[in-house]
């Protein structure tokens, strides 16, 4: 089998995971790069040996022989247009979340990808966690009969929200619950989520412009209720320490799944009490790696190879969307917002971020 040409654009933490695990893989062939700060653009041509290293992303958008692009560049403003020249380029795309700014920026990309036949999914790594597999088995195969409710919290240290919120000044639904609200979607499927109230509150972050904490209800059409809490101001840890817990609760059987990253703890004295191993994306632990990140991008890299369909369907990413832009308009309102969202229901701020 002929190897993959594969590009990658924007090389930070996420991309930086992709890279390495690119590189490492027999699928992978010649790796390009496109990262616009320098000094990582040297760090990672010295980890990855790239064939092509460059500030300019339009340049792998270019390459008539890279089959497929890995964008995770930031800000996120900037996803929807890379996405659309890579695709319109012809190129399978794995996208970081969000997919777009606006409903109708997803919906253009998702007719451009289906439109040329090409892979494009969106970077939803949690799906890959063992814990969350579990769940989407046991509804799958009846093992908890059927789903009644679905309780999820997800907490983040401050200094990873201060990056990932005030960037566009985004919601915790948008940056961090999103996560959970296609976790629960997926597991669902093929209920449909039909109303969302939501609530905010502010604290630490509030100088930032940002709330600490949001709280999503989405009830589904079948009447199953899906409670999501996300933060992300919890104080200084181990470096972007996360920490969950999950119920889902079915009429035969309950699985109650504790992420919260503290089964392994270090001690030490220059640095105190740290939680190793608790990052959201995982990480590389010498010759092994941690998390789920790096089993979404060879999964990706796979659906290319053998032509699989992708986990992650863009179609659900984009229902996911409308329900945390939902969940920012239950917010700001105070108020239930029914689905699908209607364009002429929505505030001058988030009018723009919807299609009707």
């Amino acid at each position: 089998m002929e190897q993959l040409n594969i590009g990658i654009i924007g090389t930070g933490w996420c991309g930086g995971i992709r890279a390495v695990t690119s590189v490492n893989s027999a699928l992978v062939g010649p790796l390009h790069i496109a990262e616009i700060d320098p000094d990582r653009l040297e760090e990672m041509k010295t980890l990855v040996e790239p064939v092509t290293a460059t500030t300019d992303w339009e340049q792998l958008v270019a390459d008539p022989d890279i089959q497929a692009i890995m964008i995770s560049a930031t800000p996120e403003s900037i996803h929807a247009p890379m996405a659309k020249a890579a695709l319109s380029a012809g190129k399978h795309v794995l996208l970081e979340k969000p997919m777009a700014i606006s409903l109708a920026e997803a919906d253009e990309l998702i007719e451009i990808a289906e439109s040329k036949d090409l892979k494009f999914t969106i970077g939803y790594s949690q799906r890959f966690n063992s814990k969350q597999a579990l769940v989407k088995r046991s509804l799958g195969d009846g093992t908890l009969g059927d789903p009644v409710s679905v309780l999820i919290s997800r907490h983040i240290a401050r200094s990873l929200g201060a990056k990932i919120g005030t960037r566009g000044k985004f919601s915790p639904a948008v940056m961090e619950s999103t996560h959970d609200i296609d976790f629960s979607l997926w597991c669902l499927e093929p209920r449909r989520p039909v109303r969302v109230y939501s609530q905010m509150a502010w604290g630490a972050r509030k100088e930032d412009g940002v709330a600490d904490v949001q709280y999503v209800t989405i009830t589904m059409d079948d009447g199953v209720v899906v409670n999501i809490g996300g933060g992300w101001s919890l104080p200084p840890g181990y470096p972007n320490f996360s920490t969950t817990w999950i119920e889902f609760i079915g009429t035969d059987g309950a699985l109650l799944l504790d992420a919260s990253h503290k089964d392994i703890v270090m001690n030490t004295m220059s640095n105190g009490i740290q939680f190793p191993i608790s990052t959201m994306p995982g990480e590389f632990v010498d010759h092994v790696y941690a998390g789920p990140m790096e089993r979404e991008t060879q999964h990706f890299l796979e659906a290319i190879a053998y032509d699989r369909p992708v986990m992650v369907d863009p179609r659900l990413a984009r229902l996911t969307m409308e329900v945390y832009l939902a969940a920012d308009l239950s917010a700001e309102r105070n108020q239930v917002v029914e689905l699908p969202l209607d364009r002429s229901a929505l505030s001058p701020d988030l009018a723009g971020s919807v299609t009707s």
